[in-house]
Parts: C-alpha cells; structure tokens; sequence
C-alpha cells in the first residue's frame, strides 16, 4: 500500500510534469491520476489489511481493478510518448499475494491480453513495429505470469511460517504462564539471587518464609540490609566462590516470634553472554524448605496411616466394652454392699464415656461436619462451665492457677454436656501445658456479645504461637510436639461444628499481660435462656 501511494504520487507528479512541458496539452491524465491519488489515500486509510490470505479480499480486489484500469487508460493514450507497461507488476503482485493461485494467474493473463490487444492496436496503426511490439508484449506477459506464480508461492510460505510462529509463540507463552503460575503457587520459596546480594525475583512463599516484624520480604531488596537473613548471604557467597551448588539448613530469627528452620539449596545459573543493556552479575538459584512444615508432613503421612489403624482397632474395642458393660450390669444384681455398689456404678460410667468417645471418634471419621441431632437437651451454660472446671483443677491440683469469671448466668445452650466437657477439658490441657505456675495463669469466662453470640473463653499467659503453627492449628493430625497425635484441637472443632458453634484463636491481653486465647461462640440460634 505504501508502494501504491508512493506511484499515485509519482504518476501525479509526471503527468504534471508532461502538461508543464508541453509534451501534449490534454488534461485527461492529469484528471485520472488524481483521481488515483484520492483512491488510494483513502484505501490507505479505512482499509485494513488482511489478517491472512483469501480472508476479506474482496474491497483488496477493487484497488487492484482501480490499478488496471488506470494503467491500461495511461498505456493507451500514451500522453507524452511514454510507457507504463511495469507498472502493471503492482497489481499482478497483489492479487497473487492476496487471493489464491488462480486469481493471480487470472490478472496476469488479464494483463497479457490488454498488451497484446494494445499491440494489436499498434500493429493496425504502424504495421512497420509490429514484430517487435509482438516480441515485447509476449516476453511481458510471460513475465508477468511467472512474477504471479513467484509471490503466491513465497505468500504462501511466508503464511505459513507466520502460523508456526504464532503457534510456537502461543506454546512459549503458555510454558511461562505455567512456570510462573507453579512458581507462584509452591509451598517451597524460590529466590533468584546476583552475586553482590540482591535479590532480583521471589516467590510469595519465600517472602513470606523471610518476613520479619513489619511483615512479608519484597519481591527485590538486599540480603545484607536484613539481619535475619545474613546465614542465607552467606550460603549464596559459598555457592559463587566455589561455583557449586550448596545445601544446608540455618536458623532464621527475625524476632522471638518469628523464627524459622529452613533446609536452604542453591544452584548456580550457568553464565551466558548478557543480553544488550543486561547486567552480567552472575546469578543463583535459592529453594527455601520450611522444616517444620517439612517434619510436620512427615509425622502427618505417618499419623494418617495410624489413623485408620486407630478406626479399626475403636471398632475392636466395641466388642469387649459391651461385655464389660454387661458384666458389671449382671455383678450390681448381686451386690448389697454400698461401697461395692459405688465401685460397680463408676465401672458402668466410665465404661459409657468410653463408648461414647469411640462413637465420637468413628463419626467425625464417617460423617465430618455433621450436626447434633435437633433434640439435644439444653444445659445450663455457667454451671457446667464450673462443674467441668471444679473437676479438672481437682485432678491437676491447680485450683490456684485457674480463675472462673462467670457472666452468662441463666443462659442455657444446646450443647451435648459431654461434648463441652471434653473441648474445655482439651483446651485446658493445652493451657496448663504453657502456661505459667502464677496465680490467674488461666482463665475461664463466659460472657454475651452484641453480636448475639455467648463466647467461652480459655485464656492463658503462655507465650505466642509460632506462624507456621497457628496455620495449622485445627488440622488434624498436626502438632508442634512430637508425642502429640494432633487431634485434639481438631476433634473440639469438628464437636463445636456440630451444634454450629465456631472455635477459634486469638492473642489477646488479660490485666496487662498477653496470652493465648481459644473462645468458643455460640450462637443464639442454639442458646436460650430456659431449658
């Protein structure tokens, strides 16, 4: 199209040329050249061009008709002696570059024939030429023909070639969007490192293991403008000086509360010429493992499997619990005695917490999640509060250590009075274990909200969780001391669920000293004020 114009201007320009001259004094193809101009200007504008062969062809066509046509009335009033029997090739070439194979040959034949009709024309007017002008009209129009056939097959490559990069950049770009989307996505952090320190990219899980006090690393910053961080620079000097890959596991302490083990392994980029403008530091590959994680999803994996060991030994454990059940049932007929009686009466109670613990156990196995039964008795909030509490400071014999702050009386809940018992006596476990030996270490209340909610609280003064502990906190089978199976924080979930009750935790003060807190909220669609 640019071709096009740049003729349009020059055909103006020489027909201008002629009449200046006076080679011929007739205005005709001025006019039609002009018009030409117009033409193509606007064709340069509001066309678009085709986005590939044989697809919208048909407005190309008429320019390539307007072409012809043009030519063909210059070349047959030959103002001012001369010939534009090449300017033919522009059209030829453009309907063999846009249309199929047919239509170019179609527009040289086309072409041909006009030249030997113009010959014929001639050889009418002046028969002294007509060899040559017959000779030269002949070589023209097999040179047309061949041109035609020339750039449909180089359009027809270059085409192709155009799909096969498309394709391959469309295959290159979806392999990236997956890299980064894999990169983006891994637990394990990924940092690209420059031998002077500074980290050039970073995955949000290795910002996230590098966070300090003001919160998460940013995507580029220097190691050694962060303390925490100097055990890693120095693992990424190791690995230039010697020029190999290096694995180690550091401790990484931003402050007491975010403290970090990590399994650190680094791998060298192999250098290359730097691209124009590119700095060429040399670069390394960091891959961060969390080992707490780590670790906890090693004891998880082997927990799981003594899990399902553990179902099928509660399903054993069915059997002899009814006979003892049955056995003690049968031995109070024949007792009179009533201390013997009492004995055989806490067989029989414990012997029913069991069972009860089993079929607890094997629900939140079968059915996760599923609700309490629409019939659950109503309880007296505070009182079981401090009956349950009153037991277990018996048991552990820290009545000093626990204090009961009572404010929902009067407030009963539909809340299975066993299932409360075990989440209290679970959370208070887990308090008595942290918490200190000072009187009022933990903290029982019971308040209302605004909110419509009646919120238990079990509150200590330990110290705070780690991160990637409080993450974790109500999965199951994950704990951050190895002799604890990790079940316990997740089973109260499941019970508290149950009667649509939320557990949750929070770091919260209690007469200026902070603590833990686990609170249970219920809900007013399960609490009442009455039975």
């Amino acid at each position: 199209m640019q071709v096009r114009l740049a003729v349009a201007i020059v055909l103006l320009a020489l027909q201008g040329l002629v009449l200046t001259l006076g080679t011929t004094r007739s205005m005709v193809s001025l006019v039609l050249c002009l018009v030409h101009l117009v033409a193509v200007l606007a064709a340069n504008r509001m066309l678009p061009p085709p986005s590939r062969q044989g697809v919208g062809t048909l407005p190309w066509m008429a320019t390539v008709g307007l072409d012809l046509l043009l030519f063909a009335a210059l070349q047959s009033m030959r103002m001012g002696g001369l010939n534009y029997t090449l300017l033919f090739a522009l059209p030829v070439l453009m309907s063999a570059i846009l249309g199929p194979k047919l239509r170019g040959l179609a527009t040289a034949a086309l072409v041909t024939l006009f030249l030997l009709g113009d010959v014929v024309w001639a050889i009418w007017l002046n028969l002294e030429t007509a060899t040559s002008q017959l000779f030269q009209a002949a070589i023209t129009g097999t040179g047309f023909f061949l041109v035609a056939l020339l750039a449909h097959e180089l359009a027809q490559r270059l085409a192709k070639e155009e799909e096969r990069s498309e394709l391959n950049q469309l295959a290159a770009r979806t392999q990236v969007a997956v890299n980064e989307l894999i990169i983006e996505t891994m637990t394990d952090g990924v940092l690209v490192v420059d031998e002077l320190g500074t980290v050039r990219t970073a995955n949000p899980a290795s910002r996230h293991m590098l966070a300090d006090a003001e919160g998460q690393a940013p995507a580029q910053f220097r190691l050694a403008s962060h303390a925490h961080c100097l055990p890693l620079l120095a693992q990424v000097h190791a690995t230039f000086e010697q020029h190999a890959a290096q694995q180690t596991e550091v401790l990484l302490e931003a402050s007491p509360e975010l403290r970090r083990r990590l399994r650190i392994r680094t791998r060298p980029v192999d250098s290359q010429q730097p691209a124009h403008g590119q700095s060429d530091l040399r670069l390394c590959v960091v891959f961060l493992e969390d080992l707490h994680e780590l670790e906890a999803r090693v004891r998880t994996e082997k927990l799981v499997a003594m899990g399902r060991m553990s179902v099928a030994v509660a399903h054993e454990i069915r059997n002899p619990l009814s006979a003892i059940a049955q056995a003690n049932a049968l031995l109070e007929e024949d007792l009179h005695d009533p201390l013997q009686l009492q004995l055989v009466q806490m067989v029989a109670t414990h012997t029913r917490r069991l069972n009860r613990i089993v079929d607890d156990v094997l629900n939140v196995v079968r059915v996760p999640g599923q609700l309490a039964p629409p019939d659950t008795p109503a309880t007296a909030l505070d009182p079981a509060i401090a009956q349950i509490l009153h037991e277990w400071s018996g048991q552990h014999a820290c009545t000093n250590r626990v204090a009961w702050i009572g404010g929902c009386d009067g407030a009963w809940i539909k809340f299975d009075p066993e299932h409360l018992r075990r989440v209290l006596v679970n959370l208070l476990d887990n308090a008595s274990r942290y918490a200190s030996q000072a009187p009022g270490a933990i903290q029982v209340s019971s308040r209302p909200q605004a909110d419509g909610h009646w919120r238990v609280s079990v509150w200590s003064d330990g110290e705070p969780l780690d991160h990637s502990v409080r993450q974790h906190l109500f999965e199951p089978f994950f704990s951050s001391e190895s002799r604890s199976s990790g079940m316990g924080l997740y089973l109260c979930r499941e019970l508290c669920e149950r009667y649509r009750a939320q557990l949750d935790y929070q770091r919260s003060e209690r007469g200026g000293r902070a603590g833990n807190d686990f609170f249970l909220l219920i809900p007013a669609a399960v609490a009442d004020l009455h039975p």
